[in-house]
């Protein structure tokens, strides 16, 4: 018999926030090509090397494939019926005995890249009934979320740049074209930033690091690390004091603003320059174009949220944009009209977003959204008393190389009586893991962004089915959660209001796909999942529109320009603009994403680990020199919390005073199944971290760390090379 005939079928990317739409080559249920889909009105063809590696997981041969069990002996596979039981007796009988808050919930943020782990999790989440729940949100963009709760009302009101007509592109710590949009579902960035340019606009680039994006750029602005909010302070300044402020209609609306220029009235150029690590004239030069620019918006993301002052800089960001009239017009930062509208069904729900309603047991930090920050999930483990967590669940998440201090909360993990895993790998985290439960990948589920669709550039809509079946050992997202979550209250434990089983009971009847097309059917755009099978490549449901202040959840729909809680969190920013500047010859740590790595699991695809070694410290020409140090050499970098080698590449792209290590590698822990990634196993940058580092506002992580760059001590008498 020949080998069976090619079809091409339609997908849509999942690994990031660009949401591609995909053609997909298939021979019988095996995929032979992955390409760009240039009939989707949306990406336009354009696809990154990740999409390719789909398959690579799909068909790994370490991916996990049927429940797995952790004994002394080893793993061994269990049946499903089995695994359910087990976790939730155990689960239960640990609620029992400690309360319902010590069995904490870890979500990574795989979790908002299927519709059904979005809301299976949400409904596992409630009918655990934990306070001690975290997620990855906490390492990202926490901050941006909180200043939408506070001005707007609705931690997911987040304001996306209208890029496609905008005149001026200032971006501060993000590096879109390797990210592709975050916050920003813009598949095709690249594109649209050349015809940003063709159109007569400008891009400039605020970051520590000339990156990818700000090569690109029409400038590039070198700021020391977590001098964002100085930075934007100062550019506020400068508006209101030369009368550059034009709020438009949205002074109807907006409370505030005399309070905000009475704020920024302490913060010239001068004052601010130094620990923004930008000359005050420049300051000067920034605010007057922004302000002068026929449409601008401001767009930050990971840099400035994951930093002491990131609560902060989020405010400001959105603060420039109003008071220029940058906000809720055409060009400047808008709001989406999402087929699914989460924004509005959570509204319903009456959970527009909290914080601070508790704070963490042993550092007393705030709660945000039900949850709690990520730094504190070590801590929260090993310190002995009421409330203490003593087992764990994890959703697609990896936080030994994703949160702060790794190695405490590695050591930490081991003290818990029990744990439970839902992924597809046996990774740095999930090999402690008691029980393994492995789910569905790629393009062995059905998928839908709802959750991504929220911050689009474009109001757009595509939902494509399953193009093959799933290992015969493994189940949906949805279904994993929902039957956990059923098992656990069978058992006794979770929350056991009748409420939450009834709308569990509810929600599995009806399943993931029916609530979809509920949400669809009940959206601004009444669609249904059959009207987007009709239009398979997708649907442009047009630009973004004006919103505001229908859109607002604030009592009397006003804007609230300046939130009591950031107005008082600028007295600790005055005081750190008193402090010293930093030795000479100190290093500061950042991170970087890189365009062939999706946090840490995407790294045991052969095609994209292969060439030259990917995990690199990024060091000043300058601050190699002063140490020693020269292209290709390991080096030794220490923080408080722990030390790494690795090889260093010199290079014009840090500003001196700084370097940079990619996030998501580390993969030499042992009895971790992860064949390709551990041959590549990189330095894990949160292995250097530091837990006791946060923004004193929120509780989000600061990733910003002092380290020391040296020779290790072996190669004292002659150089060692990196691999």
């Amino acid at each position: 018999m020949g080998s069976p005939a090619t079809t091409t079928r339609l997908h849509t990317c999942m690994l990031c926030e660009a949401a591609c739409g995909l053609a997909v080559d298939l021979e019988g249920e095996r995929v032979v090509r992955v390409r760009g889909d240039s009939d989707d009105p949306f990406s336009r063809g354009h696809v990154c090397p990740k999409a390719a590696a789909i398959p690579d997981v799909m068909s790994d041969p370490d991916r996990v494939r049927e429940p797995l069990r952790r004994s002394e002996s080893g793993w061994t596979p269990v049946s499903w019926k089995e695994a359910l039981r087990e976790a939730g007796s155990r689960l239960a009988e640990i609620q029992r005995r400690h309360g319902r808050h010590s069995v904490a919930l870890y979500l990574g943020n795989p979790t908002v890249h299927g519709y059904g782990a979005t809301l299976g999790t949400a409904f596992f989440s409630r009918a655990l009934g934990s306070r001690s729940r975290f997620s990855a949100t906490s390492v990202d963009q926490l901050p941006q979320m909180l200043a939408a709760l506070e001005m707007f009302g609705h931690a997911l009101l987040v304001p996306v740049p209208d890029v496609d007509r905008t005149a001026f592109f200032l971006v501060l710590g993000a590096n879109p074209l390797v990210s592709n949009g975050s916050l920003m579902t813009a598949p095709g960035i690249a594109t649209r930033l050349e015809q940003l340019r063709a159109r007569g606009g400008r891009v400039v680039v605020v970051d520590p690091r000339r990156s990818e994006t700000a090569r690109f750029a029409d400038r590039h602005v070198p700021i020391r690390p977590g001098g964002d909010a100085p930075l934007l302070l100062g550019m506020l300044h400068v508006i209101f004091s030369e009368g550059l402020a034009r709020p438009g209609r949205l002074a109807d609306f907006t409370v505030g603003l005399d309070s905000l220029e009475a704020i920024v009235h302490r913060f010239p150029p001068e004052r601010v320059a130094g620990r923004a690590g930008v000359h005050a004239d420049l300051i000067r030069e920034l605010a007057r174009e922004f302000a002068a620019a026929p449409s601008a918006v401001c767009y930050g993301r990971v840099g400035i949220s994951t930093q002491v002052f990131g609560g902060l800089a989020s405010w400001l960001v959105l603060a420039l944009n109003l008071v220029t009239g940058n906000l809720d017009r055409a060009g400047g930062a808008m709001f989406t009209t999402p087929a699914a509208d989460l924004v509005a069904l959570l509204d319903r729900l009456g959970s527009r977003g909290g914080f601070d309603r508790y704070r963490t047991r042993v550092r007393g930090l705030p709660e945000f959204g039900g949850e709690l920050p990520a730094a504190t999930l070590a801590e929260e483990i090993e310190t002995e008393g009421e409330g203490r967590i003593r087992a764990l669940v994890t959703f697609a998440g990896n936080p030994v190389l994703s949160t702060p201090n790794g190695g405490r909360l590695e050591r930490a993990l081991a003290r818990l009586e029990y744990m439970v895993s839902i992924d597809l790998y046996r990774n740095e985290t999930t090999r402690q893991a008691h029980l393994l439960l492995p789910v569905a990948f790629g393009f062995e589920r059905e998928h839908y962004d709802l959750a991504l669709y929220s911050f689009a550039v474009r109001n757009v809509a595509r939902h494509v089915p399953a193009l093959v079946d799933a290992p015969s050992g493994v189940r949906g997202d949805w279904e994993v959660l929902t039957d956990l979550a059923a098992e656990l209250r069978r058992r006794g434990g979770g929350n056991r209001r009748t409420s939450v089983g009834v709308a569990l009971g509810v929600a599995r009847a009806l399943g993931p796909r029916r609530l979809l097309d509920l949400l669809l059917r009940l959206g601004p755009h009444r669609l249904s999942l059959a009207a987007l099978a009709r239009r398979p490549h997708g649907v442009d449901l047009g630009p973004l529109e004006v919103r505001l202040p229908g859109r607002l959840f604030t009592s009397g729909r006003l804007v609230r320009l300046v939130p009591d809680r950031f107005e008082r969190d600028l007295g600790r920013l005055e005081q750190a603009l008193d402090e010293p500047a930093p030795p000479v010859g100190s290093l500061l740590l950042i991170g970087r994403r890189q365009l062939r790595g999706n946090n840490s699991w995407m790294h045991n695809s052969a095609r994209l680990v292969k060439g030259a070694a990917a995990c690199t410290l990024l060091v000043n020409p300058q601050d190699a020199e002063a140490r020693g140090l020269e292209h290709g050499d390991e080096a030794l970098v220490t923080s408080r919390v722990g030390a790494v080698r690795v090889p260093i590449a010199v290079t014009h792209e840090m500003a001196r005073g700084v370097v940079s290590l990619p996030h998501g590698w580390g993969h030499g822990r042992p009895d971790a199944a992860l064949g390709v990634a551990g041959a590549h196993a990189g330095a894990s940058v949160n292995d250097l971290t530091d837990d006791a580092r946060v923004d004193d506002l929120c509780g989000t992580a600061d990733f910003a760390v002092e380290v020391t760059v040296d020779s290790p001590p072996e190669s004292a008498g002659g150089r060692r090379r990196g691999g």
